[in-house]
């Protein structure tokens, strides 16, 4: 059965800037390790890696509002400078914007049910969300608006 992770973005205020750091982290990562993929590091391995594996997605908290999913293609094991062992969640590079969606802060990162996860943003299934500027979207999904 698919379940999906949940995790706050921080420091970042919109889409484009997680494009744009995941980017950047993509040519370190190649230049350093001569591989490049993009990765999110935990040092909670989850438990429930074969659902997630079924489809999954981390979707990103940016600025309170989940905004953005991408899809988890693999777990790896992984080490910091210090020695620390961490889990690698290797993810798909194309971010799927998803409508607009509140949520409050927590620590850490969390399962997400399928039917918990908010849709796509298709302009066929959800009108005009997609065409909005992400600040508008925010914005709107903050007052409860969409």
């Amino acid at each position: 059965m698919t379940v999906h992770i949940v995790k706050l973005c921080v420091g970042v205020d919109a889409i484009d800037d997680l494009a744009r750091w995941q980017r950047e982290r993509l040519r370190s990562t190649k230049r350093e390790t001569g591989k490049g993929f993009i990765f999110y590091t935990t040092r909670m391995v989850p438990r429930r890696q074969d659902d997630v594996l079924d489809g999954g997605s981390i979707y990103w908290v940016i600025r309170g509002v989940i905004q953005v999913r991408q899809r988890i293609t693999a777990f790896e094991e992984g080490q910091r400078a210090d020695g620390t062992k961490v889990c690698l969640l290797i993810l798909d590079p194309e971010l799927v914007p998803v409508r607009p969606t509140p949520r409050r802060a927590f620590q850490g990162w969390r399962y997400l049910e399928p039917d918990d996860a908010p849709k796509d943003l298709d302009s066929s299934e959800t009108g005009d969300y997609a065409d909005m500027p992400p600040k508008m979207r925010r914005e709107l999904a903050e007052l409860c608006l969409l």
